[in-house]
């Protein structure tokens, strides 16, 4: 399964440490967000990373060349930013099958998993990590609403009264037919194509998406704060060395 990972963002809110690089290169513990991200798509098996790069592109490409610890990357290029909708359509080319869609500033120790093998079984047409968050941070993010069988049936993006508290994560699977509604998707109230627009297309055509229970820790890198939240984790999972 290939894997898609968006990393085009010029991370304004984590300045000072995008001035010089963009979001995805932000080191945490030693390396780049981004690395982080990789290390995950190559546990699931991804058999290719497509990247799609824009704020400084140059940086990533310079950094991680042609492959990824043996995985092929290809590149893509979003030359404005409009919208998550609008960077996954850069992609749309190089897949003709189900794919992984990773957020480049997310940091996971998670059940990713549980989401591939749910896509495999081709009960759903599309699978989500979702996490509970206190309902009154759930407006901060694309908030989704399930029904009895653990189904989406709606996502509102940043609402200001969150019909639940269960929210999207950055990791996604989908089936092609999420690029048919990402060209239907019109510019939201901040100008950008959201890929919430796209989703919520889905499921008015029919398709199943399933919510997967987050187990374990994600993290959105949006302020440095987060970094340091997200360096201080992954330090206290490492094990002792004791001599």
């Amino acid at each position: 399964m290939k894997a898609v990972v968006l990393a085009a963002g010029e991370g304004t809110r984590l300045r000072p440490l995008t001035e010089d690089k963009p979001k995805g290169m932000v080191e945490i513990d030693g390396r780049p967000i981004l690395t982080h991200c990789f290390d995950r798509l190559v546990e699931l098996d991804a058999d290719e990373l497509l990247v799609v790069v824009g704020y400084r592109k140059e940086n990533i490409i310079s950094y991680y060349g042609d492959e990824y610890r043996g995985v092929p990357i290809t590149y893509a290029h979003q030359r404005q930013q409009q919208g998550l909708a609008h960077a996954l359509l850069t992609v749309e080319e190089e897949i003709d099958d189900d794919f992984m869609l990773m957020m480049g500033d997310n940091v996971f120790e998670a059940n990713l998993r549980d989401a591939v093998r749910r896509q495999q079984e081709d009960r759903a047409d599309a699978a989500f990590l979702v996490e509970e968050v206190p309902r009154e941070e759930a407006s901060r993010y694309g908030v989704c609403d399930t029904n009895d069988y653990g189904e989406i049936v709606e996502v509102v993006e940043k609402p200001d009264e969150p019909p639940s508290n269960l929210v999207m994560t950055g990791f996604y699977t989908f089936t092609p037919a999420i690029f048919h509604a990402c060209h239907l998707v019109q510019p939201s109230d901040r100008g950008e194509f959201e890929i919430t627009d796209a989703v919520n297309l889905l499921l008015q055509s029919g398709r199943t998406i399933d919510a997967i229970p987050l187990e374990g820790w994600r993290l959105d890198i949006g302020y440095p704060e987060d970094r340091d939240e997200a360096e201080k984790r992954l330090q206290e999972a490492q094990p002792e060395i004791t001599g």
